[in-house]
């Protein structure tokens, strides 16, 4: 029996020392040249910062029992220097992650997936990763430093993702995992197929898409606003753009602190609230179900046209009315220059004076 324990534990030596040091938690790092480039992973945390550089730089961070098992590959992929993670096994076991949950994603033999093409679709190998469970125990970490001006786009399967003081084009899309991001300068697109999403103080062209979760601004200040919820609420204030569009399956929107005079919010259900700093040009709400309120300036003025499938109309505004019914009010606030076109399902319309 000493004999065979001995020879056992030889072995498992052995084998610890056929893992690349790398994979035993010291950081990798990569160098990756070109103005377009893109990184794919599918577990494992991710942070996106500045750096000083010309090139954008990863460090990376094996993880999990397993970690020796993955392969890091560099090069080009349709255009773009590419940085991919490749996992040997069609099931992926992350145990911090910390939703719980499992979800399922296509991969190519290459590592890649998603590429605008979406989560759901036929290319790749069926990939399942799970909290728990049998399979690869592996995942990496990475810090992505970007350069001023850079394009990047990355591409997530689970973990957490945080972007933090980065002024280029950047692009983060992730399958299931929770976005957050603050101090950004430049064109910003965070999408998830399920997790929340929040944005404080971002500067340029922001566009917000979430299968699943909400999103949450404080401070946003662009040409355009444009945020795609499947369900799940869209809450905060301090949103200064030109041109504001929101569109919510489920799930409401209150935000304040708007400067926008050009808004379109279509929402399924939930109650939309909103409050303007300015008198806005164009306001267009389409609610399914809930109620609406707008809280405008005094010297808001504006052609009106409310309709309503059940639930009141009020307005703090005088109303020069030119059509009156018991769900359709059509008529002129102040000097009748902007346009306020709203459509309620159910609920209550409000225009409520600041």
């Amino acid at each position: 029996m000493t004999c065979v324990g001995t020879y056992l534990r030889a072995i498992a030596l052995g084998a610890l020392a056929a893992i690349p040091v790398a994979a035993r938690g010291q950081t990798e790092h990569r160098t990756l040249p070109g103005d377009r480039v893109a990184v794919y992973n599918l577990a494992g945390r991710v942070r996106v910062q500045p750096a000083t550089g010309a090139q954008v730089t990863v460090d990376i961070t094996r993880g999990g029992r397993d970690a020796g098992k993955l392969r890091i590959d560099t090069g080009d992929v349709r255009g773009w220097t590419a940085l991919r993670v490749v996992y040997p096994s069609d099931r992926i076991v992350y145990p911090d992650w910390q939703s719980r949950g499992r979800t399922q994603i296509h991969v190519n033999s290459d590592g890649t997936f998603d590429d605008d093409r979406g989560y759901d679709r036929s290319y790749g190998d069926h990939v399942e990763i799970r909290s728990s469970g049998d399979g690869l125990d592996a995942h990496a970490d990475m810090t992505i430093n970007v350069p001023k001006g850079q394009r990047v786009a990355v591409h997530w399967g689970v973990g957490d993702a945080t972007v933090s003081n980065v002024d280029g084009d950047l692009r983060v899309s992730v399958a299931a995992a929770s976005v957050t991001s603050e101090h950004t300068r430049g064109r910003l697109t965070l999408d998830t197929g399920s997790g929340d999403v929040s944005v404080t103080d971002a500067q340029g062209e922001v566009k917000l898409d979430t299968g699943s979760g909400g999103v949450t601004l404080n401070g946003v200040k662009g040409e355009t606003l444009d945020i795609d919820t499947g369900s799940g609420s869209v809450r905060g204030g301090g949103v200064d753009a030109r041109m504001l569009k929101i569109d919510v399956g489920s799930g409401g929107v209150t935000l304040d602190r708007i400067n926008s005079p050009r808004v379109s919010v279509d929402a399924g259900s939930g109650r939309t609230d909103l409050g303007f700093l300015q008198p806005i040009e164009d306001i267009a709400v389409d609610a399914g179900s809930g109620g609406v309120t707008l809280r405008l300036p005094a010297a808001q003025g504006a052609d009106v046209d409310i309709e309503t499938g059940s639930g009141g109309i009020d307005s703090d505004f005088p109303v020069q009315t030119t059509r009156l019914a018991r769900n359709h009010l059509r008529g002129q606030i102040g000097d009748g220059k902007a346009r306020i076109k709203i459509e309620s399902g159910s609920g209550t319309v409000r225009l409520i004076k600041n």
